[in-house]
């Protein structure tokens, strides 16, 4: 399956990554909200309630198809506690900085119900790639099953197709 990448306009052969620009927190805000208490970057956002601070980083999620040789891979948000995302944001450009995380998801990823708040946990990698997720094994929920068992190829295409029609 080829695409054609929305962020450099080249032709890729493969799957391409289902990504979320921003967390689903973020989008929920008014244009005025999102300029008066909310910072976004590609791989952290900030929402500054009166009552409280959301923290946001963007990570990676690769989902088992089952039978085949690759993975369905997701670009999605966890929330941080305050603590976890400065330790993240300060050692962001470290190349050797390995750890893990408590995180809940931030993403609503099409055709579940909702995916909000799974428990998941956060691992940095080494170098520049983005932090993988996995979400806590023992939390009642089809997504997370899913993660675990895998899906089919013809799912994982579905997905892909039903994702790039939306964007």
């Amino acid at each position: 399956m080829d695409y054609k990448c929305s962020c450099c306009g080249e032709v890729h052969d493969g799957w391409p990554a289902l990504a979320f620009n921003s967390p689903y927190y973020y989008d929920l805000l008014s244009e005025e909200r999102k300029q008066s208490i909310a910072q976004l970057s590609s791989d952290f956002c900030i929402v500054k309630h009166k009552e409280q601070t959301d923290r946001f980083i963007r990570v990676m999620l690769c989902q088992k198809v089952k039978g085949f040789k690759w993975h369905l891979d997701y670009g999605l948000w966890v929330s941080l506690s305050e603590e976890s995302f400065d330790d993240y944001y300060t050692n962001f450009d470290n190349k050797n900085h390995v750890t893990t995380y408590f995180g809940w998801l931030c993403s609503t990823i099409p055709p579940y119900e909702s995916t909000l708040s799974i428990p998941t946990l956060v691992h940095t990698k080494p170098g520049d790639e983005r932090p993988e997720i996995v979400p806590k094994e023992d939390f009642d929920h089809p997504f997370v099953r899913d993660y675990y068992e895998g899906i089919s190829k013809e799912e994982a295409e579905k997905r892909i197709h039903d994702m790039m029609k939306i964007n």
